[in-house]
Order: structure tokens, then sequence, then C-alpha cells
């Protein structure tokens, strides 16, 4: 602070006049006014008196009584100073609009699980085991903490979007504050009245962000969805924190602080960010700790993925050795992550491989390791196909290969056929639904496998119509029922009879088994049954009328003849629902 000349300079006792004048303590108008809302030329006359009583103090003229009085006034002057300085700072602080910024939070290097150009060349197929390590490692990238903050040096930090927070003419007034109270020794208490005016600037800014303090048990007692919406939430609010909230922040505490000390301006901004930073990562803390579940793959992928590429732009932000605690937290909470996805991929694959269960799941419905592995995708790829895959999308897509080997395995274990192909069915859609419903799945698989796992799901049905099927619509032909004779009518009643019993046994059969047999889904049920109806109506109708007259005419035709075409599509009503049947239950023609 240069004295200015000794023209301009206003005596001791003038100073101190000027300083009691605004004392708010003694003055009651002094209280209802700021002194930096008043004229230019008092501002200078107030801060003239500063620097007076300042220069004073330094002074070896001053005798005892002298040097207590300046004191006091110094003291007066700069509890006044600090009123102004909290007053400008607050006058000039306002909500944080966040609309503003929606540009900041689409990032150029996107989501893992986007296409990436990757090759895929193996000679020898390679265990399980070693797929994984290898391949989530190059998907999150092996080493220590250093080596993964030297990877990502490279990437682009012009995502960082400083604003400016307080107006320029503002600006000047608070560094001239501050630079009269660190001269006096009042550097902490300049700090505190800084930190209190933007601390619940930046808590307003958090809340209008939708950023919640969770714990680990929070986080464990929400619904999945719920859990999903705050993931997205956070990793879009942690760009605007830390690109444009936190560096603007920073950028406010240079404009008033720099070159008034020692990191003065770090201490400012230290002071003030290091809570609400710590709050901001505490989330992603919490999802890396919290219990891992084959649903979470890819929203904590998601969550590394957007911390990672926010890593340069912190290590920038946070820059001073003062704020490496929250350098050193983000890195570790990126490490953690990592490992959180390679546990769930891990857990997948270990459940995966050693399901030792060889009892078939009652009634043919999905399978629990199917249900387990939340997101399953893609087997029996062709290395082709495999090109451009990204390595987290191969090796997830080499633990579903094992998963869907495991599951035509377990359908072996079935007695009856037509149950083997639904169970497969079954397990089929499942996985095809849940890739249709996973925009990251359906973008990792790509539509052209999606085609062939639909293609899989119509052969299981096929399969399954022709095992159960094919020997019911056998006995509605007509081969084996003509006689030859002159005094026949050319067709054999008793093979007649014995070939509508025989329908219907097969038919009762197939009715009371697979009504006890489970299509959840609903939509496939109904799709079955249509299907199942559209071959079995129209032949067993055609048949009907081809012979029922051979044998209405004799006794006990309603033994032979016991169902309408009717009949039959009410009972196939029943079919799936997982829920046995009697034969009282099915509908009996009336003669």
């Amino acid at each position: 602070m240069e004295p200015p000349p000794e023209d301009c300079r206003i005596p001791l006792d003038a100073a101190e006049k000027i300083i009691l004048a605004w004392d708010s303590t003694a003055c009651e108008e002094a209280r209802d006014r700021m002194i930096f809302e008043s004229d230019p030329q008092e501002v200078d006359r107030y801060l003239q008196a500063v620097d007076e009583i300042q220069r004073s103090l330094s002074s070896t003229s001053l005798d005892s009584q002298s040097g207590n009085k300046v004191n006091a006034t110094i003291k007066i002057a700069m509890a006044r100073l600090e009123d102004e300085f909290r007053n400008i700072l607050f006058t000039h602080t306002s909500p944080f609009e966040t609309d503003s910024f929606t540009s900041i939070t689409v990032d150029p290097s996107s989501s893992v699980h986007s296409s990436s150009s990757s090759s895929f060349n193996s000679a020898t197929p390679r265990s399980p085991s070693a797929e994984l390590g290898d391949l989530v490692d190059d998907h999150f990238g092996g080493g220590d903490l250093e080596d993964a903050s030297r990877r990502s040096s490279y990437r682009s930090t012009s995502s960082i979007r400083e604003i400016d927070l307080v107006p320029s003419d503002a600006i000047f007034d608070l560094r001239s504050i501050a630079d009269r109270m660190i001269s006096a020794g009042y550097l902490r208490e300049c700090i505190q009245v800084y930190g209190g005016v933007r601390k619940p600037a930046i808590d307003a800014s958090f809340r209008r962000l939708g950023i919640e303090k969770l714990s680990i048990g929070d986080i464990q007692r929400l619904e999945w969805e719920q859990l999903e919406t705050k993931i997205r939430r956070w990793i879009r609010a942690a760009k605007l924190c830390v690109r444009v909230l936190f560096a603007s922040e920073k950028k406010l505490c240079e404009q008033i602080f720099e070159e008034m000390g020692t990191s003065v301006d770090d201490t400012c901004f230290l002071e003030t960010v290091k809570g609400p930073a710590f709050r901001l990562f505490s989330f992603a803390e919490a999802i890396s700790k919290s219990r891992r579940s084959p649903e979470k793959l890819f929203k904590t992928l998601d969550l590394h993925d957007g911390l990672m590429n926010l890593i340069p732009d912190i290590d920038i932000v946070f820059e001073s050795k003062s704020s490496e605690s929250i350098r050193i937290q983000a890195a570790e909470i990126l490490s953690r992550l990592a490992e959180a996805a390679r546990g769930i991929l891990s857990e997948f694959e270990n459940a995966v491989l050693r399901e030792p269960s060889r009892v078939p799941v009652p009634g043919g419905t999905i399978h629990p390791l199917t249900r387990y592995s939340g997101d399953p995708t893609t087997p029996d790829m062709e290395f082709a196909e495999l090109e451009g895959k990204t390595p987290f999308a191969l090796h997830l897509i080499w633990v579903i290969v094992i998963l869907q080997f495991n599951l035509e395995g377990k359908s072996k274990h079935y007695k009856e056929a037509p149950l083997a192909h639904l169970f497969m069915m079954n397990n089929v859609h499942y996985i095809v639904q849940k890739v249709q419903g996973s925009p990251e799945l359906r973008e990792m698989i790509g539509d052209d496998y999606l085609k062939k796992l639909k293609g899989k799901l119509r052969q299981a049905a096929t399969s399954y119509e022709r095992a159960s099927w094919m020997g019911v619509l056998h006995c509605l032909r007509d081969e084996g029922l003509s006689v030859s004779g002159s005094f026949s009518s050319g067709v054999s009643k008793t093979a007649l009879r014995e070939r509508f019993k025989q329908f219907n046994t097969m038919f009762e059969e197939v009715h009371r088994t697979q009504a006890a047999w489970l299509v959840p889904d609903v939509q496939v049920r109904e799709e079955l049954r249509i299907s199942i109806s559209e071959k079995l109506i129209p032949a067993y109708r055609s048949f009907l009328g081809r012979f029922r007259s051979h044998l209405e005419s004799g006794r006990h035709s309603e033994n032979c003849i016991k169902y309408s075409a009717e009949d039959l599509e009410t009972a196939v009503l029943d079919f799936f629902e997982g829920n046995p049947v009697s034969q009282n239950m099915m509908r009996r023609r009336s003669h």
C-alpha cells in the first residue's frame, strides 16, 4: 500500500474523527448507512483516514496514551470495514443460474459404453478369469493413482468456464477493504467474512443442482430407480460444480486477494469450498462403498467415467498445495468406483461359473441366474462382430456367453423336451427385453446382434411348438381312416373312434401339464397361445367337419367327440399360467 502524497494526507486527529463518525456502535446515523453506498469522495476520505491511522501505528513518536487511542480507533475501523466488506459481497451474491450452463454437462469424451475404436484379435481362447483381469483393467487402466493421473493428463480442460461472480467496480472496493484489513493484521477476520457470505451461496447452488449429502445407509435404502435418477443428476451437477462454480469461486478469490500475501487467495478459496467439495464427492464415495448388485453396473461406470473426465479439471481448479486433500479424495474415489465395477463383474462371473443347481426351474420360467445378471447381453458372436467393441463390452459379452452356455446345460435337465424349449424361450426373451430396455446395452451390442437374439427367441418358440403339438396335430390327419370294400362307406368307424380318443388323450395331457408351465411375460404368453390356436383350431375344426357325421349316428358318440373347436380355444387360455388344472375344468361339449 503506497503512502499518498503529503498534500493528500489528512491529520491524525481528523482521521480519528472520520473513523469515529462511522462507528456504528456509537452513532445511529452510521448504523443506517453504508460508506461504500455513499458518495465516492466519502469512500476515499474514509480509506485515507484508515491509511493514516495505520501509518500512525508504526510511528515511534506516539506516547502511550496516544498509542492506546490509535489502537482503539483501528479496531473500530476494522469492524466497520468488515461490515462494508460483508455488505458489498452479499449485495452482489446472486443464485447460480444452472440453466445457462447446460453445454458444460455435455462431455465430448463420452461414456465408455458408447462405441469406440478397438481391435480384438485372439488366436487362443483364454480363461474367464484371465479375460476378467485383462479386459476390465484395459477399461479402467491398471497401475496406481499416479499412473492414472498421468494417463488422464492429456484430456482437454477447455470445458472450464469461469464467470464473473461480482462486477468489477465491486471487486475494486472489496480489494481496497481486504488490502487494509490484511495490512492491519485482520486476515482471518476478512476470510471469515468472505466465507460467511460465499458458503451459503454455494449451498444454495448445491440445492438448485439437487446435490444431497447421502450416507451409505441412505443409498442402501433407496429404490434402484431413485438411485439411478440421483446418479444422473450428480454427474451433471459435478461437471457444473467443478468447471463453473468452483472455478469461478477460485477466480473471485484471486480477483480480491491475489498479491496480498503468501497464498492468501488459495487460503480463502480452500476455506470457502473445501466443505462443499467434500460434500459433492461424498455421494460418489458412498456409491463406491455401497452393496454391489448387477443392475448398478452401468451407472457405476457412468459415475466412474464422469469423475474420470473431471480429474484434469479438478487438478487445475485445486492445483495449490493447500488443496491437495481434495485432489487425493477425488482420485481415491475414482479408484474405488473402478474397483466396485470390477467387483460387480467378478461376482456375476462367479455366479455364472459356479451356479451348481441341477434342479430344473419349475414350469420352465426365467432362471434366477438370468434375473441375477440384471442386464445380460450377447453369446455366440463371430470375431468379425467383435471388432470395434470396447474392452469392457468384450468382457461383458464373454461373461454372458458363459451364462447362456450354462442355461442351455440346465435346459437339458428337463425330462420333457417342450419344457426345455420353453425354458430357453423365456430366458432368451428376458435377455432381449433387457437389451431393448437399456440404451447402453443396445448401443454396445448393436442392432445386428439384437436381431440374432430375436432369431434365437423365435427358434426356441418354434422348437417348443413342434415338440408339443406335432403329435397332437398328427391325430387329425386323414391317413389310416379309410377302408376298401364294395360295401363300405370308405371310412373305418373303429379307426375314427380310436383317432378321436387318441386326440382327446393327447390334448388333455398337454393341457394338464402345460397349464402348470409358466411364461412370465404377458405379451409372449398371449402370442404363443395365438400361435397354438392358429395351428390347432382350424385343423380340428376341419377334421371335425369331415368326420363327425360318421360317428354322431352311433351310440356313445360323445365319448369320442368330447370337445368342440370352441372348447379347445377356451382350454388354450389356461396354458402357461403356472396353475395346475384338473380335467373337470375342461369345458365339455354339450349335445
